[in-house]
């Protein structure tokens, strides 16, 4: 079912536009985790996407039941509203790995003498 997108803008059509300000307070075109193409497919038919994904919404052609089945992992994701929507689950539903800057930069030996500083050598 691999088409072009006039056909799948008009499948998931959409009366609003979707934010997410919780994850992507500046948007999804300004986050740098998504291209303009998928930028747009979330922002104008993410609400519909997101009510398929939570059965909120029963699907209204084939496309829509293609988009439920990827979701239940029955098939695999063929066009670009299905791919966008995984990546945007990936980066809203995993867990972030913290790294940090701080730590032990150099360990110190246990046997090497420690440098000794009286306060006469100032």
């Amino acid at each position: 079912m691999n088409t072009n997108l006039p056909e799948l803008r008009n499948a998931f059509a959409s009366p609003k536009q979707f934010y997410d300000d919780a994850n992507f307070p500046r948007g999804f075109a300004r986050s740098g985790h998504f291209t303009i193409l998928e930028a747009e497919i979330l922002e104008n038919h993410g609400v519909v996407l997101k009510g398929l994904y939570n059965k909120t919404l029963a699907p209204q052609n084939s496309f829509q039941t293609q988009f439920t089945q990827v979701m239940e992992n029955t098939s695999e994701p063929t066009n670009a509203f299905e791919r966008a929507w995984i990546k945007y689950l990936k980066l809203t539903t995993s867990k972030a790995k913290f790294h940090t800057l701080f730590g032990r930069s150099r360990l110190v030996a246990d046997n090497a003498p420690a440098a000794v500083t009286s306060d006469d050598d100032y």
